[in-house]
């Protein structure tokens, strides 16, 4: 499903990713560990166009999109849950859902988009019951599903995920991995960034390993939570529920 190549990224003259290459298949859970630094969001932005490449090829179902923007990568079925949330505080709950159906309404139409945020209701009942309510007073868990639930909006063939368990309490952080365990059942693929490494590499199928923006380490992920780098370096106390 994606394939990236070779892929140096960063920020004017400041190179963040260094040759690069990983890939994700369809129906796969696949996880990126590392340090603070290491890369990891500079990596799903690039992906999204967000940040434009320097060199390198990504490759998504069979069309590079390097070069392509933003919103023809959405629509083209990659869907990104960013990094603190980033809902709409002064939009309602069920606003910041529709905002994210945009592209779904542009193929589908009105019909779809409603069918679809019945599914999200169906996904995050808390939603439901707070549909009417402002994005910016709900608890940080709450917003951490309304983000979830706004990228699934799109009907993405690709949903990646940066850090949804940041500054949530671990019951919070239990049922958010329940829920990425659910979307791959529902057929979801997905392309995850976690700190909580233990738990990341608990429910993933594949890890990659980041370091100051090189892959050092790959493989399935029963093996990189049974070796004593990872160990050492990432699951330390981490644990999860």
């Amino acid at each position: 499903m994606l394939r990236i190549r070779n892929l140096d990224a960063g920020y004017g003259k400041l190179r963040v990713l260094k040759n690069i290459s990983l890939h994700v298949k369809a129906g796969e859970i696949v996880t990126m560990i590392g340090a603070n630094g290491a890369g990891k969001t500079t990596l799903l932005h690039t992906v999204v166009g967000l940040v434009r490449p320097m060199r390198g090829d990504i490759v998504f179902l069979g069309r590079s999109n390097g070069r392509s923007s933003v919103a023809k990568i959405v629509a083209s079925g990659c869907a990104l849950v960013p990094e603190g949330r980033q809902v709409f505080a002064p939009m309602s709950v069920e606003e910041n859902l529709l905002l994210g159906g945009h592209v779904l309404q542009k193929e589908r139409g009105r019909a779809a988009v409603l069918k679809e945020l019945e599914h999200q209701y169906e996904l995050f009942p808390i939603l439901r019951e707070r549909r009417r309510q402002l994005a910016g007073t709900l608890s940080g868990g709450e917003q951490q599903m309304l983000a979830m639930g706004r990228a699934l909006m799109s009907g993405p063939k690709l949903v990646m995920m940066d850090e949804p368990s940041t500054g949530l309490a671990p019951l919070i952080v239990r049922d958010i991995f329940q829920i990425i365990r659910r979307l791959r059942e529902e057929g979801n693929t997905v392309l995850l960034i976690e700190q909580n490494a233990r738990a990341a590499l608990g429910i993933a199928d594949r890890g990659y390993v980041l370091e100051v923006g090189k892959v050092i380490l790959q493989g399935p992920a029963a093996d990189l939570l049974a070796n004593a780098d990872v160990q050492r370096a990432y699951l330390g106390r981490e644990k999860i529920g």
